[in-house]
């Protein structure tokens, strides 16, 4: 395998985070209730009530945390934009101080040499939106497309790439399918309605976008799938989850059609979402750039329950596994990209990795398990690249530990500790590492430019 600074000149370097998770703040000039603040609230929806409510303070720290990131050397930071901090409805007027806050770290950033990829949607929908169908209401994709024009209006002239959605599938399935998420709908393969009007809202905001003369990323959680056995059952069960969670929403991205979901019980209209012309808003205005979060592989086997065409199973012979239980399996991000470029060829257009990282546990030092997953990973993206995929930057989920959603503050991804009591940011291993590795990919660059 090549040696992880065996990657291109030019290669970017960054880290990401997102703004329920980092800013807190959510009371504060002007910014309106979103999802997840309604769902923070509800009795044992977050393990120990925790709730992202001050989570990193962000809002009023952001300057000590450009510094942490400027430490690193960093060619681009991954955040963000709240969209109730910019429109408290999800609708009408801009918040003005909203719009300010953004206007501010953008330019913190710019100054600090760090070039802003702003997310549009992290799942932090407004409430008011939810209260009227959410993203199972076909009027929130116009709606997405009204507040991408506000954003891009105001940061678009320093701003050059964008990124619409973020795990379309992850929000679709925790959040409308199993409940586990905000807004915390069960409604199972019903939900998929969400899925298809999140993409119907990339799709009109990345025209709003291309308009302004910007380029259009979207970002999901992508995985790759095998099956337990060479078995019929087992891997007519592995091509549904697939279905599920890759292709139901990069097929209609890159090829403007969806995979057969028949094998899950929906219908090619997914139960009335599509409507003619849907699939070229999707397709039509093209992305630039394509974003991977990849943290680990999934093992499929037949059905044991009714609902359900596909059963996951565990991977007890993974190398390791993150304080998450997710096993480590660094050659999966390999194959995963690999296969992407053979399934989809020209279509595919340059990749990013958006995420990559694990959870530690809080008392583990001096933080060799996250140093050996990132440096495992890196490897693994090396020999993607040397298969020839064509993959431009890397951003390692985070800089900060943060709020992790339904575990709380539980689960530790940062680069960089933070006491929760008393808002201390302490560097750990691995951002020294980092920061190494960074420089040393760049000096190898400078010599042989030089030679």
């Amino acid at each position: 395998m090549p040696d992880r600074f065996d990657l291109p000149a030019g290669f970017r370097w960054g880290v990401a985070t997102a703004a329920y998770q980092i800013e807190g703040a959510v009371d504060e000039d002007g910014r309106g209730p979103s999802v997840w603040d309604t769902f923070v609230a509800r009795p044992g929806a977050v393990r120990d009530g925790h709730t992202g409510a001050v989570a990193c303070d962000h809002y009023h720290r952001y300057p000590e945390d450009i510094a942490l990131m400027r430490g690193l050397d960093l060619d681009g930071y991954r955040f963000s934009i709240a969209w109730p901090r910019v429109q408290p409805t999800g609708a009408g007027a801009a918040n003005p101080a909203g719009l300010a806050f953004y206007d501010r770290l953008v330019d913190a950033l710019l100054a600090a040499g760090i070039t802003p990829l702003p997310t549009l949607f992290h799942w932090d929908l407004p409430q008011a939106l939810e209260d009227g169908g959410g993203w199972l209401d076909r009027d929130t994709a116009y709606r997405f497309a009204e507040y991408t024009g506000i954003v891009a209006d105001r940061l678009g002239d320093r701003i050059p790439m964008w990124i619409t959605l973020n795990e379309p599938f992850v929000h679709t399935v925790y959040g409308y399918a199993m409940g586990i998420h905000a807004p915390g709908r069960a409604l199972m393969f019903d939900a998929l309605p969400a899925a298809h009007h999140q993409l119907l809202a990339h799709g009109l905001a990345a025209s709003v976008l291309h308009d302004r003369g910007l380029e259009v990323m979207l970002s999901n959680n992508l995985t790759p799938v095998e099956p337990a056995s060479p078995s019929p059952a087992d891997v007519a069960a592995a091509e549904a989850y697939d279905a599920l969670h890759n292709r139901l929403f990069t097929d209609p991205l890159l090829l403007g059609r969806y995979p057969d979901l028949s094998a899950l019980g929906v219908p090619d209209d997914i139960f009335g979402a599509v409507r003619p012309g849907d699939l070229d808003l999707i397709h039509a205005p093209g992305l630039d750039a394509f974003g991977v979060n990849y943290y680990n592989p999934t093992r499929i086997g037949a059905p044991t329950d009714p609902v359900l065409p596909f059963t996951l199973l565990d991977i007890p012979e993974a190398p390791a596994h993150t304080a998450f239980g997710w096993p480590v399996v660094p050659d999966s991000l390999r194959q995963l990209l690999v296969d992407l470029e053979k399934l989809y060829g020209p279509a595919l257009p340059p990749i990013t990795i958006t995420e990559n990282g694990c959870s530690v546990d809080a008392t583990t030092t001096p933080d060799r398990p996250r140093i050996d997953y990132l440096a495992t990973h890196l490897d693994a993206l090396a020999a993607a690249i040397a298969e020839g995929v064509d993959i431009r930057g890397y951003y390692t989920w985070s800089l900060l530990d943060n709020f992790e959603w339904a575990e709380g503050y539980h689960q530790r991804f940062g680069l960089v500790h933070v006491d929760f009591d008393t808002q201390r940011r302490t560097p750990r291993a691995s951002y020294a590492w980092y920061r190494d590795l960074i420089a040393a990919h760049r000096a190898r660059w400078t010599k042989e430019e030089s030679v």
